[in-house]
C-alpha cells in the first residue's frame, strides 16, 4: 500500500487545491519564461539599436536621432532588468539609486542629467558590442593547438612553458577579452589530460589568471584599458609601451614565484611537459619545418592591430571608434577571403538570437556606471574625494594619490564590480581632475590596480570561471595562490611610479 500515490489518500478538496498549487507554480514558471524572452528580445533591440544610432551620428549629425538615442539606452536598461534575475540587478540598482539621489541633491535638472547621463558609455558600449566577433575567426582554425605544438623546443621546460603560457594567454585575450580564461583552460587541460592535483591547478591556473590580468594594461582591444587611456588623456602609444614593459616583468616576476611554488610542492613538471608536447607536435597537421597556421595567426594578428594604429593615424577618429569599425571590417574580409561567408552568416545569426543578450549584464552595468560618472562629474563630487585623497598623501610623508589609486580599484574589485566597471568608475572620476601627473603613469597605477583585483578578489568573473573549471575555490585560486604575487607586483610598479614622479 505504501508504493500506491499518496494521492488516493487525499481528500477530493486537499487533492484540488494541491493541484491548483502545481498550477500556479507551472503558470508562474511560464510567465517567467516568456518575461525572459521578452527581455532578451527587447534589450538585443534597444542596445543594438543604441550602438547603430551612436555610429551613424558621429559620421552625420542628426538632431532628432541625437535626441532620440538617450531612449533607446534607457529602454535597454530596463529589458535588462525583465531578462537578468535579481541577484544580477543588483549593482545596477544601486548605481542608477545613487545617481538619483546625487543629481536631486545636487543637480538643478535632475531629469535631464539622467537623460544626458545613459550616452555617458556609448563609445564603449558600441566597442563591447563589436569586438567578439574576433572570436568568430579565432575558432575557424586549430591556430592554438598548432602553435603549442610548434613551441615544443621552445617550451620545454616547466619555466618556459609557465611563460609560453601567460603570453599566450595575452595573446588570446586581444581576440577573447577574458573568454581567454576558459578557452586557455580548456586547451591546456586536454593537454594535460591526467595532471588534476593541487600542483598541477595551482601552475595552470596561476599562468593563465596572470597572464589575463596583465593583459588589462597593454592590450588596445581590452575595454578598461583603452578607455583608461582615452578618459585621462593618454598617449596610447606610451600607455601600450609602459604596460607591455610591466605585462613582461610581471610574466617573469609569476614565472620566479611558479618556480618557488613547484619546488614547495616536491613536483618536477618539465618531463610530463616535454612528453606531451612531443605528442602535440606528432599530431599537428602541418608537416615539415613551416607551420602554415602559426603563419597565418600571426598575420592575422598583426594585420589586425596594425590596421587599427594606421587608420587612427590616418583619421584622426578616436580608437573607442576606431577599433570596432576595423573589427567589423577585417572579420567580413577574413570569411570572404576564406570562401566561408555562411560561416559569418552563422555566426552573426547567434550573435544576434542569443550572443548579445548572454551580455545584458554586463552591458546595463556600464549604462549605470556611465549615469553615476556623469552624475559625480556634474556634482563635484568626483573632484571632492580626488581633492581628499590628494589631502589625505599630502599629510602623510611619503605618500601620494598614485599609491592610493589601485587600492581604490582592488576595494571595488571585492565589493563585486569586474575589471571594465571598475576602471570606468575610477578613471571616470579621475578624469574631472586636474592632477599633477603624466597621464600615463595615472593609466598605469588604475590598471595595475585591475590586474591585482582580477587576481585576487573571488567575487569577479576571470576567477568565478576558473573556480568553475578547476573546482577550486575563488579564495583559493584568488587569494591563497596568488597575493605573494599581488603584493610583489604592486611594489614592483610602484616603484617604477614613484621615483618617476620624484625625478620629474
Amino acid at each position: 500500500m505504501q508504493l500506491l500515490s499518496p494521492f488516493l489518500f487525499e481528500s477530493g478538496s486537499d487533492l484540488q487545491r494541491k493541484r491548483c498549487r502545481m498550477g500556479d507554480k507551472l503558470t508562474r514558471r511560464k510567465g517567467g519564461a516568456q518575461l525572459n524572452r521578452i527581455g532578451a528580445i527587447g534589450f538585443t533591440i534597444s542596445i543594438s539599436i543604441y550602438v547603430l544610432v551612436h555610429f551613424y551620428t558621429y559620421f552625420f549629425p542628426t538632431p532628432f536621432l541625437q535626441s532620440v538615442l538617450p531612449t533607446f539606452g534607457w529602454l535597454a536598461v530596463l529589458f535588462a532588468g525583465l531578462l537578468l534575475p535579481l541577484a544580477k540587478i543588483r549593482l545596477q540598482v544601486f548605481l542608477l539609486a545613487a545617481a538619483v539621489v546625487v543629481l536631486f541633491v545636487f543637480s538643478d535638472d535632475p531629469a535631464s542629467s539622467l537623460w544626458a547621463g545613459i550616452l555617458q558609455m556609448r563609445s564603449l558600449i558600441g566597442l563591447l558590442l563589436v569586438v567578439p566577433m574576433i572570436s568568430w575567426v579565432l575558432k575557424e582554425e586549430p591556430y592554438i593547438q598548432e602553435i603549442m605544438g610548434a613551441s615544443k623546443r621552445l617550451l620545454g621546460s616547466s619555466k618556459r612553458f609557465y611563460a609560453g603560457l601567460m603570453a599566450m594567454t595575452q595573446v588570446i585575450a586581444h581576440f577573447l577579452l577574458f573568454g581567454a580564461v576558459p578557452m586557455m583552460y580548456r586547451f591546456i587541460d586536454s593537454f594535460l589530460t591526467e595532471q588534476k592535483d593541487e600542483a598541477w591547478e595551482n601552475f595552470k591556473g596561476t599562468a593563465i589568471l596572470r597572464g589575463f590580468a596583465l593583459s588589462t594594461m597593454w592590450v588596445i582591444s581590452i575595454p578598461s584599458f583603452i578607455f583608461a587611456v582615452e578618459a585621462l588623456g593618454a598617449t596610447l602609444w606610451k600607455s601600450l609601451l609602459l604596460g607591455l614593459f610591466f605585462a613582461s616583468l610581471g610574466t617573469g616576476l609569476s614565472v620566479l614565484f611558479a618556480r618557488h611554488q613547484e619546488k614547495a610542492y616536491g613536483m618536477d613538471f618539465s618531463a610530463v611537459l616535454q612528453r606531451e608536447m612531443t605528442k602535440a607536435a606528432e599530431s599537428s597537421r602541418n608537416e615539415g619545418r613551416v607551420n602554415r597556421d602559426v603563419g597565418e595567426f600571426v598575420f592575422l594578428f598583426v594585420s589586425l592591430f596594425g590596421t587599427i594604429f594606421v587608420v587612427h593615424e590616418v583619421t584622426g577618429l578616436e580608437f573607442l571608434l576606431t577599433i570596432p569599425l576595423v573589427i567589423i571590417g577585417w572579420t567580413l574580409l577574413y570569411f570572404l577571403l576564406k570562401s566561408r561567408p555562411a560561416n559569418f552568416v552563422a555566426d552573426s545569426r547567434r550573435y544576434l538570437s542569443t550572443g548579445i543578450a548572454n551580455q545584458a549584464q554586463q552591458f546595463s552595468i556600464l549604462l549605470s556606471a556611465g549615469v553615476l560618472i556623469y552624475a559625480l562629474n556634474e556634482s563635484g563630487i568626483a573632484t571632492g574625494l580626488v581633492d581628499g585623497m590628494n589631502s589625505l598623501s599630502e599629510a602623510v610623508p611619503f605618500l601620494n594619490i598614485l599609491l592610493l589609486i589601485p587600492f581604490l580599484v582592488i576595494i571595488l574589485g571585492f565589493v563585486g564590480l569586474g575589471p571594465l566597471p571598475v576602471v570606468v568608475l575610477v578613471a571616470g572620476i579621475l578624469e574631472a581632475a586636474a592632477l599633477p601627473y603624466p597621464p600615463e603613469l595615472i593609466v598605469l597605477a588604475v590598471t595595475s590596480g585591475s590586474v591585482i583585483s582580477i587576481l585576487l578578489s573571488p567575487f569577479v568573473m576571470p576567477i568565478i570561471i576558473l573556480s568553475s573549471l578547476n573546482g577550486l575555490s575563488g579564495v583559493r585560486n584568488g587569494l591563497r595562490f596568488n597575493l605573494p604575487f599581488a603584493i610583489g607586483f604592486y611594489l614592483l610598479v610602484q616603484l617604477f611610479i614613484q621615483l618617476s614622479v620624484y625625478l620629474l
